[in-house]
């Protein structure tokens, strides 16, 4: 019987085609009113996979269009009660639910220190949106298993076109359009060479530079919850500090590489783990040793980054039932987490 994650990852190609059609002028409108307010700063608000997406936008809005991008803490709404100065930026709050009393409590302070707040949620209306100065339906649909998968890809999906939009960024808007055709050819690539190193694993790191590291830094969550396998995000450049240490002989590791300027880089490091005879899987060409994955070269560095996540979802997939779980739901986990 095929499991409601993998009936969701599926449905991707569909909902990111259904969001960019249905909500096009709410993404317009959206990118309109940022280059209007012209922010000299942009904070995130989001947890858990919401926040790998937000951490994706924070590098394309960096690198798109120059202006630094933090995340907030919703803790200093919700326990501190902190106002923020926010009067010269703007704010994007990501949350599949709307619900979560802390994310909701941060828009509202960051609406009441005079940022221009977007919410970027699968539940329009709900007390996030309400709470936004604009509020964009992701469009995702329905999801029910406990993983979140269509509703991450999505996120990035309409931040993305927000940011064309923003910038007014026709190549962009184009590459963005096109992104429902490389899901569906994502969809068939086939990365089950990592499901037998995995299976019997301990612990793993998954590497990333740049938006590629906000999907690791989601593969790795990915991992602890529906395969109970621990699994560790590093920038390939900082797992050279330190936790390459624990590397040992047939330690498992995901290099995600994008075709970007960060590539070289994080094959650079790829190779170096190989020589510690780490067992090492790289989404690129230029690595010396390692296993390549296949990949979609879409012709733009973040949709390329984004596409890498496809793949991904559908093996562990696959891993957490060969590791003899239930990838819909995941121990000690519910779909909804309310914190505060």
């Amino acid at each position: 019987m095929t499991s409601i994650m993998r009936q969701e990852i599926d449905q991707i190609p569909a909902v990111a085609a259904r969001l960019l059609s249905e909500q096009a002028a709410v993404l317009a409108d959206a990118g309109k009113a940022l280059r209007v307010r012209d922010p000299a700063v942009v904070v995130t608000i989001a947890r858990g996979s919401s926040d790998h997406a937000a951490h994706f936008l924070k590098y394309a809005i960096e690198l798109e269009l120059g202006i630094p991008v933090a995340s907030v803490g919703p803790s200093l709404a919700s326990i501190y009660q902190s106002p923020l100065k926010l009067s010269r930026g703007a704010a994007i709050a990501v949350s599949q639910s709307g619900a979560s009393p802390d994310i909701v409590a941060l828009t509202k302070t960051a609406v009441e220190g005079g940022a221009l707040t977007i919410a970027l949620a699968n539940t329009v209306p709900s007390p996030l949106s309400q709470a936004a100065t604009v509020a964009v339906d992701i469009a995702a649909g329905p999801e029910l298993a406990v993983a979140a998968t269509k509703s991450f890809v999505n996120s990035i999906v309409a931040g993305l076109a927000i940011i064309a939009h923003w910038k007014n960024d026709a190549a962009l808007i184009d590459a963005v359009t096109a992104l429902p055709a490389h899901f569906e050819a994502a969809l068939k690539l086939d990365w089950s060479a990592i499901l037998d190193p995995l299976a019997s694993a301990e612990s793993l790191y998954m590497l990333g530079r740049g938006p590629s590291l906000a999907i690791a830094s989601e593969a790795a969550l990915k991992c602890k919850e529906t395969c109970e396998l621990h699994a560790e995000a590093y920038s390939s450049a900082e797992v050279l500090h330190g936790p390459v240490s624990l590397v040992a002989p047939a330690f498992p590791v995901i290099a995600f590489a994008a075709r970007d300027a960060a590539e070289a880089s994080i094959a650079e490091t790829a190779s170096k783990l190989v020589a510690k005879n780490a067992k090492t899987f790289v989404t690129t060409r230029l690595a010396s040793g390692a296993e390549q994955l296949p990949f979609v070269t879409t012709g733009n560095h973040l949709t390329d980054a984004l596409c890498l996540i496809i793949p991904y979802y559908g093996m562990v997939e696959q891993l957490s039932r060969q590791r003899g779980f239930n990838p819909d739901k995941p121990a000690a986990l519910q779909k909804v987490t309310e914190t505060r």
